[in-house]
Order: structure tokens, then C-alpha cells, then sequence
């Protein structure tokens, strides 16, 4: 034991986090496998993300029969959802993403009419 007027070793670093791009769109969208309505959903973010954000964007797919645990991070209770992390506020959409105008709306990306 180390009196008490004696330095720690410990040593505090502080790190700068990467700048985030403030105009870019990070989103998750949670599938359990490859079944048809995960395709579905994945094929119509794709598209509504390359016609809406300008390639400002990043789908990051996370399938929960492989890691479960990973549905406790966003409460994920039904599949698919896709989570919009940024911009801020996280908005949560569910199902097929075949409704565009619904997404558009759920996203953000219009005004609500």
C-alpha cells in the first residue's frame, strides 16, 4: 500500500472524439435474418436514403438471430426497425419501410401534412 502523500500511477488522457459529420445520417435498422420482409425494408431505406440524403448517410444492419443482446442498445421490440441515431432526435420507425410517405414523415424529411 502506497502512503497517501505518494503520486498514483494512474494517468488521465483525455481524447477528442472524431468530428461527426453534422449533416450526415446515421441509421440502424434491426432484421432478424434474411427473411422477406427484412429484404424488403433494407431495399426501400436503400432507395428512399440514395434519393432523399445525397449519399450523407450510413445503414448500419444489425441482425438480431446473431446478436440478440444488440436489440437491448435502441429497445428494439419488433422487427425490422430501423432507428434513426443522427441527426438528433433518435426517431424509431417499424416494418417494411414500404410506406414512403410515412418514412418521410417518420425520418423527418418532410414536414408533417
Amino acid at each position: 500500500m502506497k502512503p497517501k502523500n505518494e503520486k498514483s500511477d494512474v494517468k488521465i488522457i483525455k481524447r477528442n472524439p472524431p468530428k461527426a459529420d453534422p449533416d450526415k445520417w446515421i441509421l440502424r435498422l434491426y432484421v432478424a435474418g434474411q427473411s422477406p420482409k427484412a429484404l424488403t425494408a433494407f431495399n426501400n431505406l436503400k432507395k428512399i436514403c440514395e434519393e432523399q440524403l445525397d449519399g450523407k448517410y450510413s445503414i448500419e444492419v444489425i441482425d438480431l438471430l446473431l446478436n440478440p443482446q444488440r436489440a437491448n442498445e435502441d429497445q428494439i421490440l419488433a422487427l425490422p426497425t430501423l432507428v434513426r441515431k443522427l441527426p438528433v432526435p433518435v426517431r424509431k420507425i417499424i416494418g417494411d419501410l414500404s410506406n414512403t410517405d410515412r418514412v418521410l414523415v417518420g425520418l423527418d424529411l418532410v414536414p408533417v401534412s
